[in-house]
């Protein structure tokens, strides 16, 4: 007789397994401990065999019947559903063991030899945020040149051409070690030539999406250098002034109580003066114990005596995955003109005069380092917390 729902509601534990039987060779076994599970008892070359289902009643009546008729529709064509399983999970377990991500990542480590440490950390970074995340679970083999097309124009659409071509020759060394090992037979980004533009060279490279000067800021907060360069770092976009104006500041031109950085503009030679923010007096403050005694903010690591070197920062972003045609130390100059006229709204004027531009009246007269010092003030302290929401995932980002 059919089991029923309320018949298997009703079942209960014996001393010994008791067994409630369905139809075609299904059943229920209650085990002494309550366990109740689904099996298929079946024959398959003359030998007896048992099939497991699941567990009731995550797995319920209509779903056991279900896969009974499975398993019986494969004995109706010579097939052992219990093989048939095994081999489904080995089957799964290769596919596994041969995604994109652990060839890419065996690859790195058989030629690690061959190149430098550098090399291969900025070839794994492009890996994990740009490749990894879309196709690294997937089986090598099954891979396609549209799927992987699709993955490198995303570097491409925000930009960063020269970071695109590099991933798509890295992804097709990958190709050639899994064909070369039989993994795959034959490498999809031979057939993307031509298929992104080529990359050109960019002065002061900066971007102005939000999404990716987020990533920038968080990369730049989780750098785990030292920490003189670590606040250079963090400080940067806070006051985008140019970069080796930043390098060569010094601690008698900084007053954190009124919260203000006075110095002649290197290009100009004229007086300027840049507002802080809470969170740039927050760097400076924590940097001030270490370097503060001397007359460089950011002193170089071989003598106080000196500012640190003009590759300090471009260093530290090229070691985080940043690409030179992504971040220029001098860009972030670049990204808060943009962001803040079209993001935050502010009037060109402020901002010209905040990046220590050539600002005239009317009259075409030069505007002094004052001039509308107040509303910079609080463009300033807008921009430090823009960057913080975008930084956090929040607003920020759409704003």
């Amino acid at each position: 007789m059919p089991l029923t729902d309320a018949a298997l509601r009703k079942a209960k534990a014996g001393v010994k397994p008791v067994r409630l039987h369905d139809e075609r060779g299904l059943y229920l076994e209650v085990a002494p401990s309550g366990g109740r599970w689904w099996r298929l008892k079946y024959r398959f070359d003359g030998k007896e065999k048992r099939l497991s289902l699941g567990v009731y009643p995550d797995v319920g009546l209509k779903e056991a019947r279900e896969s009974r008729d499975e398993a019986r529709k494969l004995l109706s064509q010579g097939v052992d559903p219990g093989e048939h399983r095994k081999a489904k999970k080995a089957a799964k377990a290769d596919r596994a063991a041969n995604s994109f991500e652990v060839v890419a990542r065996e690859w790195v480590k058989k030629f690690a030899p061959t190149k430098t440490e550098k090399y291969w950390d900025g070839v794994l970074r492009r890996f994990v945020r740009d490749i990894f995340p879309w196709i690294g679970d997937r089986p090598i083999s099954d891979i396609s040149a549209p799927q992987l097309l699709e993955v490198v124009r995303r570097i491409e659409a925000r930009g960063a051409l020269e970071t695109a071509h590099r991933a798509l020759g890295s992804c097709g060394q990958v190709f050639r070690y899994a064909v070369a090992t039989g993994r795959a037979e034959r490498d999809p980004s031979a057939d993307l030539r031509g298929a992104i533009p080529p990359a050109q060279g960019k002065h002061m490279a900066a971007t102005t999406d939000p999404e990716q000067l987020a990533g920038f800021l968080r990369a730049m907060e989780g750098y785990e250098g030292g920490l003189i360069v670590r606040c250079a770092l963090r400080l940067a976009p806070l006051v985008f002034v140019r970069p080796g104006e930043l390098r060569h500041a010094e601690w008698a031109d900084i007053d954190l109580v009124a919260a203000e950085w006075r110095y002649l503009v290197t290009k100009t030679q004229t007086p300027h003066i840049v507002p802080l923010a809470t969170q740039a007096v927050a760097i400076l403050k924590e940097v001030q114990p270490l370097t503060g005694r001397g007359r460089f903010v950011f002193p170089s690591a071989r003598s106080t005596a000196r500012p640190m070197s003009d590759n300090a920062i471009l260093a530290a972003l090229r070691r985080m995955g940043i690409g030179k045609e992504e971040m220029s130390g001098h860009g972030f100059r670049a990204v808060a003109r943009t962001l803040l006229e079209e993001k935050l709204n502010f009037r060109a004027d402020f901002i010209e005069h905040q990046l220590a531009h050539a600002v005239r009246d009317p009259n075409g007269r030069a505007y002094n380092r004052t001039t509308h010092l107040e509303e910079r003030r609080k463009m300033m302290q807008a921009w430090a917390d823009y960057l913080d929401a975008l930084r956090a995932g929040g607003p920020g980002n759409g704003a």
